[in-house]
């Protein structure tokens, strides 16, 4: 391959690779379909077109150059002996009709038919980020959240492994996610229900999305939310998550909620009586990773600023030794 001289009109301007979907834009020029939208994507504001440099609109239409596309599939063919692999026709762009269905279909009584479009959407979200962009623009993040909620307070939990992973892939902190979750109790009692909810199937899987989510929300939602957190909210990660070592993405998650909470003197209190010290000190003496050992020493530091904190602390028989080894 490398003693193949490529035509220059095959390559894409950005990427510099064979084109695989090559698309024009306004400008007339063409692009990797995929390079063009994360160059559009990336642009701060008033993106122009990386060649021309004229004004190149994020919403502006990218058409399909069909014709190129065959001519580079020729010269693949015609070219495989030196070791040229053919490239394969793209698959058509999803479309937001295609999502309305699916998002339809979650309200659908039958569960098949429910668990059906779920999949097919964890498909799409795990595809590219075109398909990502559109899930979201079309209504899945709410959809999404919707569905959790309803599970929660219908106790079931089918479609539950799919419904989170989907959330999770196309999670941006947009202002839809912070107007569906900034004061959505319903969703972090959701979240929490599904940590200690033990009949599901592929608990690890879930669980580990779940405490992930959960991460993502305690960033966003209000001061007010993060205040009134009840005690259980606590025990339900230190006990399911923390002690039980259910994952180590879990494991940082938790630790990252218990930073991004333990700023008020209320919720150190609440995560004492959760007997967190105990567990931060065990997980410690694990010898974990760096940025684990130091989200576990920064939240012991908070902890330890009230008194109950600090009690717990010196009634574990290691934690002294702990301190004076690191």
């Amino acid at each position: 391959m490398d003693e193949i001289e490529v035509p220059e009109y095959f390559l894409c301007p950005i990427s510099l690779q064979i084109l695989k979907d090559p698309v024009t834009t306004i400008t007339g020029i063409t692009y990797e379909r995929e390079s063009i939208e994360q160059w559009l994507k990336a642009a701060k504001s008033n993106p122009t077109c990386p060649v021309t440099k004229q004004s190149l609109p994020r919403d502006s239409e990218l058409t399909p150059n069909h014709t190129l596309r065959r001519l580079i599939q020729s010269w693949c063919t015609v070219n495989a002996i030196y070791g040229v692999d053919r490239i394969p026709t793209p698959k058509s762009p999803i479309k937001k009709s295609q999502i309305f269905r699916l998002i339809k279909d979650l309200d659908a009584p039958d569960d098949h038919l429910r668990t059906k479009a779920l999949r097919r959407m964890e498909a799409l979200a795990k595809e590219n980020e075109r398909n990502r962009t559109c899930m979201v623009e079309a209504g899945v993040t709410k959809a999404a959240v919707l569905f959790i909620i309803k599970c929660f307070k219908e106790g079931k939990t089918a479609g539950l492994e799919e419904v989170l992973r989907i959330l999770y892939l196309i999670w941006n902190p947009s202002q839809e996610i912070k107007l569906l979750v900034r004061e959505n109790q319903d969703f972090i009692d959701s979240l929490t229900w599904i940590l200690r909810c033990d009949q599901i199937n592929n608990h690890v899987d879930v669980k580990t999305h779940a405490m992930l989510l959960l991460h993502k929300t305690t960033e966003i939602v209000c001061q007010k939310l993060l205040e009134s957190l009840k005690v259980d909210f606590f025990k339900e990660i230190i006990t399911r998550v923390l002690r039980k070592r259910i994952s180590k993405q879990a494991v940082k998650s938790s630790l990252l909620v218990l930073t991004e909470v333990c700023h008020w003197g209320r919720n150190r209190m609440k995560i004492v009586e959760a007997n967190a010290v105990f567990e931060l000190i065990e997980l410690e003496l694990e010898k974990p990773e760096k940025n684990i050992t130091e989200l576990i020493f920064n939240i012991l530091a908070q902890l330890c600023s009230c008194a109950d904190g600090r009690e717990q602390f010196l009634k574990h028989a290691g934690s002294i030794a702990m301190i004076s080894k690191r």
